[in-house]
C-alpha cells in the first residue's frame, strides 16, 4: 500500500485529467486477474470481483484526482509535478482500495456476494465524478456502500462515524457589481462598484446570523473579490465568488434567494447594476442509519482501531453524497495523523501529509463491514418468517 501510495503521490492529476492514473488503477486489476471497466462516466474505473457463496452486491468507493498546490513537503516522494499535489490522502484512498481488492480476490473461494470496487475521478472539483459514474450504472445491482475518508488531523487509530448528516452540501456562487469608474479623486462622478462590493460582502454574514434558524448549520463565505486597478482609479466592477454550506434542503434554497435579496438591495442604493449566479455543487452526505450502526461493531472488532467515536457535522462537501441517494450505506473517517506531531498540517495545505500506517485500518474497516454486511443478511434471509 505505501508503494503505491508513494507513487501515485509523486505523480499527481487533477480532477477530469486523470488518464494516467486510471490507466494504472486498471493495469493491477488486469494484472491480478480482476474483471475491470474503464472510463466509466469519465476517468472512471470499476472492478468487480465475484465470491463463490451467494450473498449481496457490496460496493467500496475511492477517489483519485489530486489539486492544483505546489508540494512544499520535503520528503522523497513529494510531487514530481510542479503545481499539483495530492493535498487531501486521495492516492492513499487509492492505494488501499486496489490492495484491499487484491486481497479479496485472492479469498473469493470462500467470499460471499459481490465487491464492487468504484475507483472514481474528479471528487474536488464540482460536477463530480460519483454523479457521472452513477449514470454510466457503476451502482447497478449494489445494495449497500461503504467509503472511507483518510483524515490527518485525526491519531492513528480513531475511527469516526456519523448516523444522518455527516458532511454539507457545498454550493458555489458568483456576483458580478457593474459601476461606473472614474478618478479616485472625484469619486462622485462614479458608481463605485468597490463600496457596494464591500457592502454586499458586510450584509451576506446576516443571513446566517440573523435569518436562518440558530439549529441550522449554514456557512456563506467569500472567498475571492477582484476589483483590480490603479490605486487611484475607481474600478468599473468587481467580482465576488464564494460558497455556501448547508444541511437542510430548505435552508439551501433559502440561502440562494437570500444572496440576490442583499445584492439586489446593494445595488439599487449604489445604482448598479450585477450578475448573479448560484452553482449547486454537491448535496450533504447522509448516513443510513442501520449501516453505520453495523460499521460502528465493524470498526470495534479491528485491531488495529482503539477508539470508534462520533464526529461532528462536517462543513466540508463530498459527492459520496450522490452514492447515498441512490442506495444504503455510510462513510466514515479513519485517523492518519502523522507521527511525531502535535498539530498536523490540514487537508489542502501544501504540506499535507498522513500517516502510511492508517491506510492499513482503512481497509481493514472497509473489509469488516463487507464481510460483517454479507453475514448478517445471509443470517437474516434464512430465517424462517
Amino acid at each position: 500500500m505505501v508503494k503505491i501510495r508513494r507513487f501515485l503521490h509523486q505523480h499527481p492529476e487533477l480532477s477530469f485529467q486523470e488518464k494516467n492514473t486510471a490507466k494504472y488503477i486498471a493495469e493491477y486489476y488486469k494484472n491480478i486477474g480482476v474483471p475491470v471497466q474503464e472510463q466509466v462516466g469519465g476517468n472512471g474505473v470499476v472492478a468487480k470481483i465475484e465470491g463463490a457463496l451467494p450473498g449481496k452486491t457490496v460496493a467500496l468507493r475511492a477517489d483519485f484526482d489530486a489539486l492544483p498546490i505546489q508540494d512544499e513537503k520535503k520528503v522523497e516522494y513529494r510531487s514530481t509535478v510542479s503545481g499539483v499535489m495530492h493535498a487531501c490522502g486521495h492516492d492513499g484512498h487509492t492505494a488501499t482500495l486496489l490492495v484491499l481488492g487484491k486481497t479479496l480476490h485472492e479469498m473469493r473461494d470462500t467470499l460471499s456476494g459481490t465487491v464492487v470496487l468504484i475507483h472514481q475521478h474528479a471528487e474536488e472539483y464540482a460536477p463530480g465524478g460519483a454523479k457521472s459514474m452513477i449514470e454510466a450504472g457503476c451502482l447497478e445491482g449494489v445494495d449497500v456502500i461503504f467509503g472511507t475518508h483518510l483524515w490527518a488531523t485525526e491519531p492513528l487509530g480513531k475511527v469516526l462515524y456519523r448516523t444522518g448528516p455527516i458532511m454539507a452540501a457545498a454550493d458555489r456562487f458568483e456576483i458580478v457589481i457593474k459601476g461606473s469608474g472614474g478618478h479616485g479623486a472625484q469619486p462622485h462622478k462614479t458608481k463605485d462598484s468597490i463600496v457596494i462590493g464591500a457592502q454586499v460582502v458586510s450584509e451576506l454574514q446576516q443571513i446566517v446570523s440573523r435569518r436562518v434558524n440558530p439549529i441550522d448549520p449554514a456557512v456563506v463565505t467569500i472567498g475571492s473579490f477582484m476589483a483590480d486597478n490603479a490605486f487611484n482609479v475607481i474600478a468599473d466592477s468587481v467580482k465576488l465568488i464564494g460558497t455556501v454550506r448547508t444541511f437542510n434542503p430548505e435552508v439551501r434554497d433559502f440561502i440562494e434567494v437570500e444572496i440576490e435579496q442583499v445584492l439586489k438591495g446593494a445595488c439599487i442604493s449604489g445604482r448598479c447594476d450585477y450578475e448573479y449566479v448560484y452553482d449547486r455543487g454537491y448535496p450533504a452526505v447522509v448516513n443510513h442509519h442501520e449501516e453505520t450502526e453495523l460499521f460502528i461493531q465493524c470498526a470495534e472488532d479491528v485491531d488495529e482501531v482503539h477508539e470508534v467515536a462520533e464526529i461532528e457535522m462536517q462543513m466540508g462537501g463530498e459527492d459520496f453524497a450522490f452514492y447515498l441517494e441512490h442506495v444504503k450505506g455510510t462513510f466514515f473517517f479513519t485517523g492518519a495523523k502523522p507521527d511525531n506531531v502535535e498539530t498536523a498540517f490540514p487537508h489542502h495545505h501544501p504540506k499535507f501529509d498522513l500517516n502510511e500506517r492508517a491506510l492499513l485500518i482503512a481497509a481493514q474497516s472497509l473489509a469488516s463491514a463487507t464481510i460483517h454486511y454479507q453475514e448478517k443478511h445471509s443470517v437474516s434471509e434464512t430465517v424462517p418468517k
